[in-house]
């Protein structure tokens, strides 16, 4: 009876005694765990502020692209108009060889303005991507900068327990 008393008695100090020892482990590593989170957060922020400067290159490069497709939509259709009074003044004076290449100028022009105006959408729907692209890495920042605060304020408690 005592023994087996005494071998519960030694398996709980023995329990006890692990326990106790674990978790002083526990709080080292917890620290080096908070410090390789705070590495590696720092690296994501980083890395969010590389991809935030690279998204707003491609902005400004897609805001250009569009802009001069706008202004080359608007010279093709002031030349779309001078075409046509010039084809309009050669058919009434009776120049049908004239009149003829006047039209296909115009119809050159119209092919260029097609082609302009789905270069313009395909500008819009990439400045469009690039600033939702944009507003996530952002938020991936903030979200870092956020882990970054906390994974220092354990440090900073783990640091005044130990």
């Amino acid at each position: 009876m005592i023994r087996r008393h005494l071998t519960h008695l030694l398996a709980l100090a023995v329990l006890g005694l692990g326990t106790s020892l674990w978790a002083q482990n526990t709080g080292t590593s917890d620290t080096q765990s908070d410090r390789k989170d705070l590495r590696q957060d720092r690296r994501d922020l980083n890395q969010d502020h590389k991809d935030i400067q690279s998204d707003k290159r491609d902005i400004a490069k897609d805001r250009t692209d569009a802009r001069n497709d706008r202004r080359d939509i608007n010279k093709d259709n002031r030349d779309i108009a001078k075409d046509r009074r010039e084809r309009n003044q050669d058919l009434k004076n009776g120049n049908k060889a004239a009149a003829a290449k006047e039209q296909r100028d115009i119809n050159r022009d119209k092919r260029d303005v097609a082609k302009d105006k789905k270069d313009l959408h395909a500008d819009r729907r990439d400045i469009h991507h690039d600033e939702k692209d944009l507003h996530h890495d952002r938020q991936d920042a903030r979200k870092d900068k956020r882990d970054i605060r906390h994974d220092k304020r354990d440090i900073h408690r783990d640091k005044k327990k130990g």
